[in-house]
């Protein structure tokens, strides 16, 4: 599957307040999956010394799922396709590697 069918078909299941109106509340959805996201790794230290076992990375899998399908929308709300959104950001990090620029703070590096 491409982003452009993701981003297409995912587009089909999106049934929330003011679509096609503003990306306000799948950003906020995004916000709220990634933090989802972060509690299980979180609970990965706290409970399994670290251990990530196939429960826990099925359980994250499908977080971040759930990321994605909000990262597309945001992206479609703004008209934005997934595929531009994966290429500027390999530009981006391709030139920052080839200016020996990777670490560091903030997107203009």
């Amino acid at each position: 599957m491409t982003f452009e069918e993701y981003q297409k078909e995912s587009r089909k299941t999106a049934k929330y307040p003011v679509i096609d109106k503003g990306f306000v509340y799948p950003l906020l959805g995004l916000v709220g999956e990634s933090g989802e996201v972060a509690e299980k790794v979180k609970k990965i230290f706290r409970d399994k010394n670290g251990v990530v076992d196939e429960e826990t990375k099925e359980a994250i899998k499908k977080e971040l799922g759930d990321v994605l399908w909000y990262l597309s929308q945001v992206a479609t709300e703004l008209e934005i396709s997934l595929e531009d959104i994966a290429q500027t950001n390999l530009e981006k990090l391709f030139s920052r590697l080839e200016r020996n620029k990777i670490s560091g703070e903030g997107d203009e590096r």
